[in-house]
């Protein structure tokens, strides 16, 4: 069973207009994945959570068992 002309040209068309997608998206990807570790590194190395774990370094290690 032979595909309509129609729809071949169709499905050529969709093919056509999809590339180059995987090539956005997964720079999206990466710029989204470097502004989340940017940020998490901002979280994690400011002055509250670094006393934060600190204390919390500091109470374990100093516990008597």
């Amino acid at each position: 069973m032979k595909a309509s002309p129609i729809l071949a040209r169709r499905i050529r068309q969709l093919a056509r207009e999809d590339e180059g997608m995987t090539t956005v998206e997964y720079a999206i990807g990466t710029v989204a994945a470097a502004a989340f570790a940017a940020l998490l590194y901002a979280v994690v190395s400011s002055d509250t959570v670094v006393g934060a774990l600190t204390r919390i370094i500091e109470q374990a290690l100093s516990t008597q068992i």
